[in-house]
């Protein structure tokens, strides 16, 4: 980062006078900012799936990026950064991504503070929440950081869950359709832009949830079990969660609206490319309705797999690493863990459905047992779908793009093309051959470039109850 230092320290007395007035408290997290910033030599993977370019500028104008080229005509006093060495991405968008965090014995907390800093300092500078405990909290921080008085990424809100007979004590659970419609008036008129729906939940709650939904110009998500994708997509459903291991369709002697006990332990042997699988994703995919990758919050049960990363543990809170520690030890030496041929299933089954022209997207999920942390989680998505066998090209794509697409804003953010929101990704090495988002530099979102290394210093050791 030598080069990208010495620009840097040319431009910091620039700063004060371009930058936001509600940026302006946040002076010693901006790593890059100005009214015309120039990032030259630099490898782009542009969101869209296409080959990596070498030897890229990216002009940024404002929020926005203004031109993306080998041979791009630098502004005289433009701000030019040298990204020698170092691969630009889009902004990550994550589609599963809550702002609270569940810790090692169950303990949950808004992140109101260290969650955002992290989603940022990671590379997420889009999320959808997908199911909030406290849909006010949200909203409001949605509020203050597009107001500039807060650090995060760009928010779409989410109302309280809707769920059945089981759910915990944060959920709205549901005693039938008239309810699921006053739930969803009322909050989609205070703001939310999309709605979760949980396991028990009943096809004529869900479907009464989604139709009052859409009549408001709002969104339906759902994690399913006692309903199955495609009778969700009959529904009407915008986007699935959890790829495999929320479709409980597949399970021998399913029955309507109940969410069949152990239903995953039947499908190591399933067959993607078999005629019942083919079928929900002919079905999601003439409907329209995408797929959202989890494998990190699974990943984090499942038998035998590497030690979580230290990194985790680093931005915790000292009690909660503790008990996030133990816990991990235990799954990975097979105790209540999830069967590792069930985790490999879930892979291929996210590969058959891009390979049959479905849209998938992904999200971090910070719930389990606390080992998948804002942000940090993201980034090992990025690890866990290279494992599945997409390249490189199409995990950006996935992580960026798609989840752009599925949240109606591609027409702004996702891609690194011109005319897009300069929300953008600075990392240190050559992508494709580092293999992991890790050294993340600099998260640019709307043209501001925040220094991660210093917001994740920010929230260490507090990741977990503040």
């Amino acid at each position: 980062m030598k080069a990208v230092a010495t620009s840097l320290t040319c431009t910091a007395a620039l700063l004060i006078g371009v930058l936001p007035i509600g940026a302006q408290p946040f002076q010693e997290f901006i790593a890059i900012g100005g009214p015309v910033t120039a990032l030259t030599n630099a490898k782009v993977i542009d969101g869209t799936g296409a080959p990596a370019r070498t030897g890229q500028t990216i002009l940024i104008e404002g929020d926005r990026i203004t031109a993306v080229g080998s041979n791009i005509s630098v502004p005289t006093g433009a701000n030019r950064v040298d990204l020698a060495g170092h691969t630009v991405i889009p902004g990550l968008i994550g589609l599963h991504n809550h702002s609270y965090y569940t810790g090692g014995q169950g303990r949950a907390a808004q992140l109101s503070f260290s969650g955002s800093r992290l989603y940022l300092a990671s590379g997420v500078t889009t999320i959808r929440t997908t199911g909030a405990r406290a849909p006010y909290e949200e909203l409001n921080l949605k509020r203050e950081i597009e107001a500039g008085r807060a650090i995060g990424p760009t928010i779409f809100a989410t109302g309280p869950y809707l769920t059945g007979e089981q759910g915990s004590q944060t959920m709205t659970r549901l005693q039938g359709p008239e309810q699921a419609r006053r739930v969803v008036r009322y909050w989609a008129e205070e703001g939310v832009s999309w709605f979760k729906a949980y396991t028990w939940i009943s096809r004529a709650e869900l479907g009464a949830a989604i139709e009052e939904a859409h009549r408001h110009g709002v969104k339906v998500t759902a994690h399913l079990c006692s309903v199955g994708y495609r009778e969700a997509v009959a529904l009407g459903i915008d986007n699935l969660e959890h790829g495999l291991f929320a479709n409980s369709e597949y399970a021998p002697n399913k029955v309507p609206d109940e969410c069949p006990p152990g239903f995953r332990n039947t499908y190591a042997d399933l067959d993607v490319n078999g005629s019942d699988v083919q079928a929900t994703f002919r079905d999601m995919i003439q409907n329209d309705v995408a797929m959202t990758s989890t494998l990190v919050v699974y990943e984090i049960s499942v038998a035998g797999r590497p030690p979580i990363d230290e990194r985790v543990y680093q931005v915790l809170a000292p009690e909660i690493a503790e008990e996030v520690r133990e816990i991990a030890i235990a799954r990975r030496a097979g105790q209540g863990a999830i069967d590792p041929k069930m985790f490999a299933k879930a892979m291929e089954y996210e590969r058959a459905f891009v390979r049959a022209g479905g849209t998938l997207a992904a999200g971090v999920d910070p719930t389990g047992y606390g080992a998948a942390p804002p942000g940090l989680g993201d980034q090992r998505n990025y690890e866990l779908l290279l494992e599945a066998g997409f390249s490189a090209p199409e995990v950006v794509q996935i992580m960026s793009g798609n989840g752009a697409k599925v949240l109606g804003v591609l027409d702004d953010v996702g891609t690194v093309e011109p005319g897009k929101l300069a929300d953008l990704v600075v990392i240190e090495g050559d992508l494709e051959e580092l293999g992991n988002l890790h050294s993340t530099k600099i998260v640019f979102r709307h043209g501001i470039g925040w220094d991660s290394p210093k917001l994740i210093d920010s929230v260490r050791g507090i990741v977990g109850i503040r």
